[in-house]
């Protein structure tokens, strides 16, 4: 008896040394779903063609997939089966949704309680307040999710039907593809072309338009805005940054882009006006990590293309389906900088006083992001011979998890396609560990060093 309570306690403490941080547990969960989805794609049902998918293009389509990105190395609708885009499908839900996030409602469904670490690694990944509203906040993410996916797979149905002369099955498959992929902030796309087929139908470029923009936002925000949406005084101060800061850069970005391509006629020169506009909306839409477009992306100015890369690279919402640094990242990193400036000793947003230890980790993500965009962009410019612009546009859409693309990923050697893997992989996941890893490392330190100022500047 005694021995088998001596293993079991060995086992336990296995497991224990394991897993002994939460980010290890997600870090882990979703590595393991792409395992599984690389040899689901790996399989000759998942391909059109004949033969087996080799295990590089399957590995980076599962990444692509599951980190929410959309780019690719083969063109999904031709090159994939029916199988495989519905394994597509899957895994840019169960990756947008969250591994950890899903894991905690089936253990709610299964045993109709959590454990303390289950709680934490689920907390680590939806970026719940409170442990004890882990419950109602896993919920009311599923609600979110079925509600604006299933409206917006609607309309698309409907317009494909209808407008398009699709058959009401595939019009139905296309609409939930899309739609699940558009709140999800994927970017994968059925049509060769992206929806540039789309470009001037409000109808298919507006729906897809606001599920972007509602799972960007990040599932806290929305689940604040439900319970408190004609309440904005009970707004706390993560939801007015982020609706700020997404509405600013929203209507900048159509701005910038309209404007820079409103005579370019490889782009929206061609179009009538309200079509330019429309695809100007859309298209300041995708860098917050969507990745679908109805322009061609190559052909875009140069300042286009320089001011989407810093649009995918400060991304969307905490906690949703969008990457990059966050804009929240963002704008707390601005308020230090006016204050700096204007010589206070506080960092202050919406009469509230931002911490300081939020700031060092607003600092620590950002500066962690630069370096890994310059390092794999150095990488990348010495493994190829495209331009600096389009490397920086490539690698800056992989670590965003964005997925738009001048084109060249088709065109990376082996290693520069896992070069992207692997930054897909850390966009997705490390700006959520390490603020995780930071907020749980804190620790007050009994002592102080004599202080001194190096010269700044």
């Amino acid at each position: 008896m005694s021995t088998t309570l001596n293993r079991r306690g060995l086992r336990a403490r296995g497991r224990r040394r394991l897993f002994h941080h939460p980010s290890q547990v997600v870090v882990t969960a979703f590595a393991a779903v792409i395992a599984v989805g690389t040899l689901l794609l790996s399989l000759p049902i998942a391909r059109s063609g004949d033969g087996a998918a080799p295990p590089a293009d399957a590995l980076f389509t599962a990444t692509s997939a599951v980190c929410v990105t959309g780019l690719i190395v083969v063109d999904t609708p031709t090159y994939w089966s029916t199988f495989g885009e519905v394994v597509i499908l899957a895994l840019i839900q169960v990756g947008g949704f969250g591994i950890m996030t899903l894991a905690s409602l089936l253990g709610l469904v299964v045993a109709r309680r959590l454990g303390l670490r289950s709680k934490l690694s689920a907390a680590t990944e939806t970026k719940s307040l409170g442990i004890g509203e882990l419950r109602g906040l896993l919920l009311g993410v599923l609600k979110v999710s079925v509600l604006v996916e299933t409206a917006t797979a609607v309309v698309l149905t409907a317009r494909f039907a209808v407008g398009y002369d699709e058959p009401l099955g595939r019009a139905a498959y296309l609409g939930l593809f899309h739609a699940v992929s558009a709140f999800n902030n994927a970017g994968f796309a059925l049509f060769s072309d992206s929806l540039m087929g789309f470009a001037t139908d409000p109808w298919i470029c507006v729906p897809i338009g606001l599920a972007v923009i509602v799972g960007g936002l990040g599932f806290p925000v929305l689940l604040e805005l439900r319970r408190h949406l004609r309440e904005p005084r009970r707004w706390s101060l993560h939801t007015k940054l982020t609706l700020t800061v997404t509405g600013v850069l929203l209507v900048a970005a159509f701005a910038f882009i309209t404007a820079s391509e409103w005579r370019n006629p490889a782009t929206m020169g061609a179009l009538e006006p309200r079509g330019r506009l429309l695809t100007g909306w859309f298209h300041a839409i995708m860098p917050r990590t969507a990745g679908f477009n109805s322009l061609d992306v190559a052909h875009m100015q140069d300042g286009t293309l320089f001011g989407t890369t810093i649009l995918m690279f400060i991304g969307g919402g905490s906690a949703g389906t969008a990457g990059g640094i966050k804009v929240t990242t963002f704008v707390v990193l601005l308020f230090v900088i006016l204050a700096e400036v204007r010589g206070e000793d506080q960092v202050q947003a919406f009469r509230r006083r931002v911490d300081h230890r939020v700031q060092r980790q607003a600092l620590t993500v950002a500066l962690l992001a630069v370096g890994a965009i310059v390092t794999a962009t150095l990488a990348l410019t010495s493994l190829t011979e495209h331009t600096l612009t389009e490397v920086l546009f490539e690698v800056t859409s992989a670590f965003g998890t964005v997925g738009l693309s001048t084109g060249i990923t088709s065109e990376l050697p082996a290693a520069g396609d896992l070069l992207l893997v692997a930054l897909m992989f850390l966009g997705r996941l490390g700006p959520i560990t390490l603020v995780t890893a930071l907020a749980i490392r804190e620790r007050r330190t009994l002592y102080q060093h004599p202080e001194e100022r190096p010269i700044i500047g």
